[in-house]
């Protein structure tokens, strides 16, 4: 597992043998880090200290004239440099998540890399999020493909638009238990709560959930619905203050446990984006306790949490309905996204 952090460029790192790739591609890449020293990068490190994953980006205003052809002016965020050891965490999808994090606060109309065609795995990972090839750049190293993605316009799949909310979808919350709530959405943990729960497992680290459900009505959702995430109450104070909207995700694809051939396919189906034991989801396909399989996308997390008692009294949700899963109203989802300061360029009104 890996300790990620928001730190400075050591000078150490110039001779860290993790970049020796980066070496080879790119000609004087010892003098670009050494020069990058003392600014901030994502950097991620094993137990033993070793390097296992950095993403270092920057804003650019205006026009983009170093690559053919040149690109019009806006306002972007360059992925400077994104590598990581790939060992079944998912950090690469975590890294990608912190890139469209900062692109939507510093709101951004687009981000864009510069990626060797050589590199499929890499090229593979932008394509999957909406990336394009738009240019070429040419440089010591050879000619790089210019990939782009637009924050402002919406494609209709929603892995392609991730981190974008679709508000044309239906709209629906979905409760959460407590003890599952972190480990699936670690950006939305509260305050109360342990930082150490957060760990660099696959299921933390990715932009894709799969969590299983019984409660009634989840097998109707379907691909693009929204859903807000809702923590159940933890039994350390009343439901009324302790229960709260905490997260907006797009579903993705919903299954019924049935439709898996046996354990071995729900188990690899579920793997790396699921907070349960393999022990545990043998059980669930046992008894089929929790039959609707539900994969969505974790879009953003309220920077204000909504209390069940915030949501009753701003006609959000019906006290007396059930609590589990609801069906919301168009105005009622505006409410959680305004009153919960979801950055408005994350929410795209596109039928």
């Amino acid at each position: 597992m890996s300790d990620l952090a928001y730190a400075a460029i050591g000078t150490a790192a110039v001779s860290d043998s993790f970049f020796d790739t980066l070496r080879t591609d790119y000609p004087g890449f010892d003098d670009w880090l050494r020069r990058k020293a003392g600014e901030s990068a994502y950097i991620a490190r094993r137990e033993d200290g070793r390097l296992d994953g950095f993403l270092y980006f920057k804003r650019e205003d205006g026009p983009v004239t170093d690559v053919h052809p040149a690109l019009a002016p806006a306002k972007r965020l360059k992925v400077g440099t994104l590598k990581v050891n790939a060992h079944g965490t998912r950090l690469g999808e975590r890294l990608l998540k912190k890139v469209f994090d900062h692109a939507t606060e510093q709101d951004v109309d687009e981000v864009y890399v510069t990626v060797f065609a050589k590199h499929a795995k890499l090229v593979e990972l932008f394509e999957r999020y909406g990336f394009a090839k738009v240019a070429e750049k040419a440089g010591p190293g050879g000619i790089e493909d210019v990939m782009a993605r637009s924050l402002r316009r919406l494609s209709g799949d929603p892995v392609r638009d991730y981190p974008l909310i679709n508000a044309a979808g239906r709209k629906f919350l979905l409760a959460l238990y407590p003890q599952w709530h972190t480990r699936l959405l670690p950006d939305s943990k509260l305050l109360t709560e342990s930082p150490d729960i957060v760990k660099d497992v696959s299921h933390t680290n990715s932009i894709h959930k799969v969590y299983l459900a019984g409660m009634r009505g989840t097998e109707q959702l379907r691909r693009g619905d929204l859903l807000v995430i809702y923590r159940t109450g933890d039994g350390a104070g009343p439901a009324h203050y302790r229960s709260v909207a905490t997260s907006i995700c797009t579903v993705e694809e919903v299954r019924d446990i049935g439709s898996f051939r046996d354990v071995n396919e729900l188990l690899q189906y579920c793997a790396p984006y699921s907070v349960f034991t393999d022990d545990e989801l043998r059980r669930f396909w046992a008894n089929r306790k929790y039959p609707t399989l539900i994969r969505f996308t974790y879009n953003a997390a309220l920077k204000k949490r909504l209390t069940r008692a915030d949501l009753i009294d701003q006609g959000v949700i019906d006290p007396n309905a059930y609590a589990g899963f609801a069906a919301l109203t168009d105005a009622g989802f505006k409410i959680v996204v305004e009153r919960g300061g979801i950055n408005a360029s994350l929410v795209v009104h596109q039928a």
